[in-house]
């Protein structure tokens, strides 16, 4: 199957589930419970994930899959064989207290690198989407990160961890960001986020943030002319386009100065990262 015939039903899938988001928010009374204490997660969100997963065996039977809810197995990441990627709801804070800062994430990666990525946002009436050496669309229309030039009249997107326990480290960077950029965004979606870069809302957008998070979003702003990367060396075992971990996604010419200015932040004051 093409890549583009791949892309029509991910959209397709993505839209479908995103019917179901609206009206369990219109319907209201959803429940929800805590994973490992503190990561919110409703039971739309497992009613998503498991509509989209029905629709992938469907349509792609012997094709791996890696998704928030149903299957978080990150083992997946190390065989190289096709796997789709999916977050249901990314932003299932948002979605629970009724902000529209709430997406459907599905990508789909081979070899380890992504070559389809749809991103749709329900409640806002917009859909991303990217085919990898093909370019990046907003409900059908060509878009492109920034012309940014300096970190001072740049506007930078990032989000923090649910462990509050995890946040303080981050301040460093929080500050370093507001000292020498325009401002700082924190909506809540990273696939979200990511597509803010790639039509130019945001300038760049830095977090860690699991493979669900990032797939489809990544290539979006890849393809829509973002520089992608990290802040450190990816481990060994792990396709790069789907590791997480201090992740750097920004308009070409800022991206080495902000992640100078991130690096500097992580240093403490002994010298030690």
């Amino acid at each position: 199957m093409s890549p583009e015939q791949r892309l029509e039903i991910a959209v397709d899938i993505a839209t479908h589930a995103g019917r179901l988001i609206v009206e369990a928010r219109e319907e209201g009374g959803f429940d929800h419970r805590y994973k490992n204490g503190q990561e919110l997660v409703t039971d739309v969100d497992v009613e998503v994930d498991t509509y989209i997963s029905e629709r992938l065996q469907a349509s792609f039977p012997d094709e791996s899959r890696l998704s928030e809810e149903l299957a978080p197995d990150r083992e997946a990441l190390e065989k190289p064989q096709a796997l789709w990627v999916v977050d249901p709801i990314d932003g299932t804070v948002n979605f629970a207290h009724g902000l529209h800062h709430v997406a459907v994430s599905i990508g789909w990666a081979s070899g380890g690198q992504l070559r389809v990525g749809v991103v749709h946002a329900p409640f806002l009436g917009e859909t991303f989407t990217a085919l990898a050496g093909r370019g990046a669309w907003r409900n059908g229309e060509p878009i492109h990160v920034s012309g940014a030039r300096s970190l001072s009249h740049s506007l930078v997107g990032t989000g923090f961890p649910y462990r509050q326990d995890s946040r303080p480290p981050l301040m460093r960077r929080l500050t370093a960001v507001l000292t020498h950029c325009q401002d700082v965004r924190r909506a809540g979606s990273a696939a979200l986020d990511l597509c803010a870069v790639a039509c130019g809302r945001l300038d760049a957008y830095y977090e860690s943030v699991s493979p669900w998070d990032l797939a489809a979003g990544l290539l979006v702003a890849r393809e829509a002319g973002a520089r992608t990367g990290h802040l450190y060396p990816v481990p060994g075992g792990i396709p790069e386009d789907l590791y997480g971990e201090n992740l750097l996604v920004t308009s070409p010419a800022i991206h080495d100065p902000l992640a100078q200015l991130l690096r500097r932040a992580d240093v403490s004051d002994n010298g030690s990262v």
